[in-house]
């Protein structure tokens, strides 16, 4: 007599762990590669003035930002305990530090030259390099030491702050890696080791408890196929596909210009600081800033204001405009 389906299966040989694991590692990776991509695509309208603000800045996509390089580094800190098993394996470690190394290297070198005051000097893969040789001995230390130590690298620059150490020395320049100052640097990409290197750390915490055993989704699905297959090169595809995006982009503004509606958002925010400062109240500088800008459009002002190339003429007119919207917007 046939067995009944469900005792087949519990009595079916397993399949071997590191192989499952692995294809559902690939396929996080992957879709973290997809939410990168999203993120740079954004960036990249908004930096061309494809939309009305570049939202990849927005408080919104901050936090999208701070989720990606998240994950990116978790599974970093569980391809590593995946990776070495029961013993460490030197070779195809410091083969991956290699690439890894090498690709953070020429990415510092092309954004020096092309972008020199905001050149990546310590992003991502920086992070993932140097966080994957401090975090070696998590490995094999006491799993809740690995926890504990997780927690101080989230803690260290809240702990730093608040013990008042000299800012002057934690914002030097060769310091600034660690992410210990009050300075934030003018950067591209900025992952400082701390705290993200805590994100490597619970990484290595979660699949040393055995929380990564759980079942991964159906592999065999045409969609997680498709990210197991990114994940598996996952580096190259973090090379290429900014340059990739960022030429369709442009491609795209200059065959239709810029939003009509590109940089508002900046300016209306920019004004309302400014008449704050100078002791306006919020109400006031709100309707002051938006009547502004309605009359820098009608008198044909708005571009070269935009652009800081009002000649001075121009300027008069301007300055003119916005104390005349700012008289108007006072109450009484």
């Amino acid at each position: 007599m046939p067995l009944p389906a469900r005792l087949r299966r519990l009595l079916a040989p397993a399949a071997p762990a590191g192989a499952v694991r692995l294809a559902g590692l690939d396929a996080a990776r992957g879709a973290a590669l997809v939410a990168m991509a999203l993120y740079h695509l954004t960036w990249n309208l908004g930096f061309l003035r494809l939309t009305p603000e570049n939202y990849a800045l927005s408080p919104l996509g901050r936090a999208c930002a701070h989720a990606i390089a998240a994950s990116f580094l978790t599974l970093v800190g569980i391809g590593l305990v995946l990776a070495q098993g029961k013993g460490f394996r030197p070779r195809p470690f410091l083969a991956r530090l290699g690439r890894i190394a090498a690709a953070a290297g020429a990415i510092s070198l092309a954004t020096r030259l092309a972008f020199p005051q905001s050149w990546i000097f310590f992003g991502i893969l920086h992070c993932i390099a140097l966080s994957s040789v401090l975090a070696l001995p998590a490995l094999r230390a006491p799993r809740p030491l690995v926890v504990a130590a997780a927690a101080g690298a989230f803690a260290a620059p809240a702990l730093a702050a608040w013990s008042g150490a000299d800012a002057g020395f934690l914002d030097a320049p060769a310091l600034l890696f660690l992410g210990l100052g009050r300075t934030v640097p003018a950067t591209n990409d900025y992952v400082p080791l701390f705290p993200w290197i805590g994100f490597v750390l619970a990484g290595i915490a979660l699949a040393r408890l055995g929380l990564t055993r759980l079942a991964p989704p159906n592999l065999h699905a045409r969609p997680w196929r498709l990210l197991a297959a990114a994940g598996r090169h996952s580096l190259a595809i973090y090379l290429v596909h900014q340059p990739v995006l960022f030429g369709l982009a442009a491609g795209a503004a200059a065959l239709t210009g810029p939003h009509p509606r590109a940089g508002e958002g900046a300016f209306l925010r920019e004004y309302r600081e400014t008449c704050a400062a100078a002791g306006g109240e919020a109400d006031v500088c709100r309707v002051a800033a938006r009547c502004l800008l309605v009359r820098l459009r009608e008198e044909g002002l708005w571009q070269a204001a935009e652009r800081g190339t009002l000649t001075d003429e121009a300027r008069e007119r301007a300055v003119a405009a916005s104390q005349d919207c700012f008289r108007r917007a006072k109450p009484g």
